[in-house]
């Protein structure tokens, strides 16, 4: 379930920058089918791509584990 909230989480401030998948995971220097997978709550992923993903959306890491459950 943690996974799943967590990539509804980015899938929503993603959206809020009007990137798609596919630019936002080039702008981080990620594949997009690894991104896309982690919006999709298949991925668990480590520390690292977490914070890429944070500084790519212009948040902190804090803001990204906001109302996990």
């Amino acid at each position: 379930m943690i996974l799943q909230n967590f990539g509804t989480a980015i899938r929503q401030l993603r959206e809020k920058t009007g990137l798609s998948q596919e630019k936002f995971a080039l702008s981080i220097d990620m594949d997009r089918t690894y991104y896309a997978s982690v919006e999709n709550g298949k991925r668990n992923i480590s520390l690292k791509n977490i914070k890429k993903i944070a500084d790519g959306l212009g948040v902190s890491l804090e803001t990204l584990f906001q109302n996990l459950k």
